[in-house]
């Protein structure tokens, strides 16, 4: 059973991201604020629910949330910066969407790069254990998803519609075969 708040004297969002281990792609990140009384008996973790479920979920959390945001950092950016510093911008590109701004985050991980002056609270597993990360996570992974379809049109031969961009042994037989693409993450820096 996920709890619902961390706290109840700030608002908080749940934040969290999707792609980090990919071979290819962006990594996407986004922020959730819930409101009092949220609850719906699908939520979890987005590893834990089916891809059908992940998509009524996604309807619903933007639908019931206070405010939501998702954003991305490319491929190429990730490589520049690395991907732990890749996915703190998502994270931050996300949060800075929100409307009212929250007054508590709660990072789902271990690590986080503090945003502005707001604090924060790193949770792990967190997306199994607060439903505002566990909507989070739903978000970021149905975005992530839904772009990695759009660019399996462009690269097909990788299986990304499977994949979505991980290393699997179809996506590195792929890359033994026809090499990387624009897409792939060319650097592997913590």
């Amino acid at each position: 059973m996920l709890s619902l708040f961390y706290q109840t004297e700030l608002p908080e969002a749940g934040v969290d991201e999707a792609g980090r281990g990919c071979y290819a792609g962006p990594v996407f990140a986004a922020a959730v604020i819930l409101p009092e009384g949220f609850y719906h008996p699908l939520l979890n973790d987005s590893k834990q629910v089916t891809a059908k479920q992940r998509d009524l979920l996604k309807k619903v959390i933007e639908t019931k949330a206070i405010s939501w945001a998702v954003a991305s950092v490319n491929n190429e950016e990730i490589d520049r910066i690395n991907i732990l510093q890749a996915s703190f911008k998502a994270m931050h590109l996300a949060i800075e969407q929100l409307t009212p701004p929250p007054g508590l985050l709660l990072i789902d991980g271990n690590r986080f790069k503090p945003y502005a002056q707001t604090p924060h609270q790193c949770i792990v597993k967190g997306d199994s254990k607060l439903a505002s990360i566990a909507a989070a996570s739903i978000l970021a992974k149905t975005y992530r998803d839904a772009y990695l379809l759009e660019l399996h049109e462009e690269f097909p031969q990788y299986g990304w519609d499977k994949n979505k961009g991980y290393g699997t042994a179809v996506h590195r037989k792929a890359i033994e075969q026809y090499g990387l693409c624009k897409y792939h993450r060319k650097s592997y820096r913590i």
